[in-house]
């Protein structure tokens, strides 16, 4: 058996302002961990989220506003984390250059 590979979660390119880049962590039948990393990113105007699987994000280093349908925009910071559930439309109003996010995507 050989030793895992040991990776840190903030060791990464940032990409361009405005832009994000998303890393699949790991994947099994029923769920996705990726990180994604936001630099001044924001979801285009006028487009929502609307997934068919459960996605748990947490904010793991800087500052991000989240907007979801019908409700007032939240602001989140490192450390904070929220269930989306599925079909709950939402969408990244901002983020800050220094954004790492966790997001677990789930069936069921």
């Amino acid at each position: 058996m050989s030793t895992p590979e040991i990776r840190n979660l903030f060791a990464l390119a940032v990409p361009p302002p405005g832009e994000e880049i998303f890393e699949c962590l790991f994947e099994q039948p029923m769920f996705r961990l990726e990180r994604i990393v936001s630099n001044k990113a924001a979801s285009p105007a006028g487009f929502w989220f609307d997934q068919m699987v459960g996605e748990w994000v947490m904010l793991a280093r800087g500052e991000a506003v989240l907007h979801f349908e019908g409700k007032d925009p939240v602001t989140l910071k490192a450390g904070d984390h929220v269930l989306i559930e599925p079909r709950q439309k939402h969408r990244v109003e901002s983020t800050s250059e220094d954004a790492i996010w966790l997001a677990l995507h789930f069936k069921g």
